[in-house]
């Protein structure tokens, strides 16, 4: 696992919890890097679908997945399916070798991390919160920023794995860490896409090129890589693109509660959360995040 003595890196037993637009070219990156992989997903023809294009094998439960595996890595839906993979009646603690290192890569509460952080302490096991940004293309170009939590010495017998499809990788701080910095993440996120909806809204209104606007105006302090990769298909009416509105507003939720239990002061990110619970009345649960831009045409 990780490097020997000379410098070569090391071939480690990984199971993967999660297939989903994320979670499957991900572990896809943990077989080019010359890990052993063993899958799990919720829809099985999901993970044979994976074992055909990759190699590796199928577990039929998380435990079957993570049994005798050095890390496993968990890329699922929410705090309740987190759970579910890690304490559920098949769960993956329940099986994993004292030792081992959980790696969630989940977008879930602190609360759910701090949670089973405590629990894989007791079965003798670590828990690295380790949730990512990058989007879609980041997993399947394997160039994710990936922000942690957890003990030092999780961390750093974990860093080389993620290293697979990481373009970044810190250890933020303790345990939570990682989930609270996702937050940041998603908060930044929120204001710069209605920032950039409310500028291309504007050319429009004012008669202006909006692909000339952005060449110009991105050059300078307004650039954004929400900008950059998200104004052409924002004005050509194209939403397929990435993270879903419905993923946002749980993720939003999250950071609303936060900032409830910390005492922070999110005004923005509140207002932003209303603007796409307007996107999914307009039917937009699955569109992309930059369908804010859509929200303001459909007011016109």
């Amino acid at each position: 696992m990780g490097q020997d003595a000379s410098g070569e890196k090391q071939m480690a037993k990984v199971a993967f919890l999660g297939l989903g637009v994320m979670g499957y070219p991900m572990a896809g990156h943990l077989v080019k890097a010359g890990h052993e992989v063993t899958v799990y997903n919720r829809t099985t023809a999901k993970a044979e679908a994976w074992v055909k294009e990759h190699g590796g094998t199928l577990g039929a439960t998380p435990a079957e997945a993570a049994k005798g595996a050095d890390f496993v890595m968990a890329c699922v839906g929410n705090d309740d399916d987190l759970r579910s993979v890690c304490l559920g009646e098949t769960g993956a603690f329940g099986a994993m070798s004292e030792g081992a290192v959980f790696v969630d890569h989940t977008t879930v509460s602190a609360k759910v991390t701090r949670e089973l952080f405590s629990a894989a302490a007791e079965a003798g096991l670590s828990f690295v919160d380790a949730p990512i940004s990058g989007g879609q293309a980041g997993a399947e170009n394997g160039v994710l920023s990936v922000m942690c939590g957890g003990d030092q010495a999780a961390y750093d017998k974990a860093e080389p794995i993620i290293d697979a499809y990481a373009r970044i990788c810190r250890r933020i701080g303790d345990s939570g860490a990682g989930q609270m910095t996702k937050m940041c993440n998603q908060i930044a996120i929120a204001g710069l896409v209605q920032g950039l909806s409310e500028a291309l809204h504007f050319a429009d209104k004012a008669g202006l090129d909006g692909r000339a606007v952005v060449e110009v105006i991105s050059q300078g302090a307004a650039g954004s890589w929400q900008m950059v990769n998200r104004h052409e298909t924002m004005l050509d009416d194209h939403f397929e693109h990435g993270f879903a509105v419905d993923w946002m507003r749980k993720d939003l939720g999250i950071c609303l509660d936060a900032a409830d239990e910390t005492g922070a002061s999110l005004p923005v990110t509140a207002l932003v959360d209303q603007f796409y619970k307007d996107v999914q009345k307009l039917g937009g649960g699955r569109w992309d995040t930059s369908s804010l831009y859509k929200r303001l045409k459909a007011l016109d």
